[in-house]
């Protein structure tokens, strides 16, 4: 009888080790579930027994058309004047660079030719 009980102990401690494994595995099923269906903004869509809202086309007009105006208003106060002019370089400036550039390369070419 002392065998039968041991087997039932044995039994029972790998009964307890299993479910420690199953709830870290259901532990990370649900955080891989929960990556996927992140939205980007931290919160988990499936996370809610609640089920999604939708809009209505009438709200998604109004929405849109709400943007439209903003944009409209921000269209019409003119903010073309206030970005800087594209500057330019005079021609004495490039022969100047030009000029820096050639006597970097020959020196650069006069220091190989005395290693090779």
């Amino acid at each position: 009888m002392s065998q039968l009980s041991h087997i039932v102990n044995q039994l029972q401690a790998q009964r307890k080790q299993v479910q420690s494994e199953l709830a870290r595995l259901d532990a990370a099923i649900g955080a891989l579930r929960g990556s996927i269906t992140s939205n980007g903004s931290g919160t988990i869509r499936g996370s809610s027994n609640r089920p999604r809202r939708h809009l209505s086309a009438a709200g998604r007009r109004a929405i849109s058309l709400a943007q439209k105006a903003r944009w409209a208003k921000r269209a019409a106060k003119g903010r073309t004047g206030t970005t800087k002019p594209k500057r330019t370089m005079s021609a004495a400036a490039r022969r100047k660079i030009a000029a820096a550039q050639k006597a970097r390369w020959a020196a650069w070419k006069a220091k190989q030719k005395k290693v090779a």
